[in-house]
């Protein structure tokens, strides 16, 4: 089940958010690689930014609100924050050499949803 989140017109802010919540003890029936955070729930959020494509952060269970700066998990990702002098303000939550692939992946079918609803109305 995914949950959507809301949206901005303003082309210079991110839109188009959406988030999936995964947790350790769900991801093997779920997922083919090793669950990769350490911490055991969390969200991967995914926004598309118009600079930068579709950006997609972990955030661990209990860091989830907007004063929170997930982790970022792929390139978008890393050069939004490095565009808006920002970092992530988590706790690290990233396995040391986790594969982060299928990861990204889930958060990018995350935005490819929202898009498609966002399409359709």
């Amino acid at each position: 089940m995914v949950i959507i989140g809301c949206s901005s017109d303003n082309k210079d802010e991110m839109y188009g958010s959406g988030y999936i919540v995964v947790s350790e003890q769900t991801w093997s029936k779920n997922y083919t690689t090793p669950y990769p955070f350490t911490v055991p729930e969390g969200e991967i959020a995914c926004a598309s930014n118009p600079a930068f494509g579709r950006e997609v952060y972990f955030h661990p269970k209990g860091y989830t609100d907007e004063s929170y700066i997930g982790t970022p998990l792929n390139k978008s990702a890393v050069d939004g924050l490095k565009l808006g002098r920002l970092t992530s303000n988590v706790p690290y939550n990233i396995k040391k050499g986790a594969d982060l692939n299928e990861a990204v992946q889930i958060g990018l079918r995350v935005c490819y949803e929202q898009e498609d609803s966002l399409a359709d109305n």
